[in-house]
């Protein structure tokens, strides 16, 4: 059986769960618990840090990815709102929401779809590709921040733990 944390030195709240699930479990392997009480603290964590510094810059989370995905798209920028959200994984009704803010905010457009009579596309205007090609820095800048506590070395075998974890899940 797997004892918890031989060998480790770094504690954290989710270090003092798992010890007191070992004194009154000590049949029940509970680290499956550690991994994923540390990802939903960190989950809860990291969202508060990485939204701090969207808000400088007049964004949230959802208005820089929704951005982002259409600047990564590369020119013309833009997208139909059914790539967006499957993109995005939320649902097609939140999409439209998050496009009409956008397009209010004067960030994106909705142009016809040339290929498709019936249907549009979502496209950066010249004040959204600004906007995120100057918000991008500020937030890789504070991604790397975040990850400051482990080398290189650490910050890619994560990377690759996780890929390969979140691939044996997805569709």
């Amino acid at each position: 059986m797997l004892r918890y944390n031989q060998g480790m030195t770094h504690e954290d709240h989710v270090s003092s769960i798992l010890a007191q699930w070992a004194a009154e479990r000590p049949d029940l392997d509970v680290s499956p618990m550690g991994v994923f009480g540390r990802i939903s603290r960190l989950s809860l964590i990291l969202e508060k840090k990485l939204e701090a510094v969207f808000t400088q810059i007049g964004l949230n989370s959802w208005s820089f990815d929704m951005l982002a995905t259409l600047r990564r798209a590369g020119a013309p920028y833009r997208l139909s709102p059914t790539d967006l959200f499957r993109s995005m994984m939320v649902t097609s009704g939140t999409m439209t929401n998050r496009i009409d803010r956008l397009v209010e905010k004067g960030l994106v457009r909705r142009i016809p779809d040339p290929e498709d009579r019936r249907g549009i596309l979502v496209e950066l205007t010249e004040q959204g590709r600004e906007l995120i090609d100057s918000a991008l820095p500020l937030h890789v800048a504070n991604e790397a921040r975040l990850l400051q506590s482990l080398s290189t070395a650490e910050q890619h075998i994560l990377a690759e733990l996780l890929r390969k974890w979140l691939a044996s899940l997805e569709p």
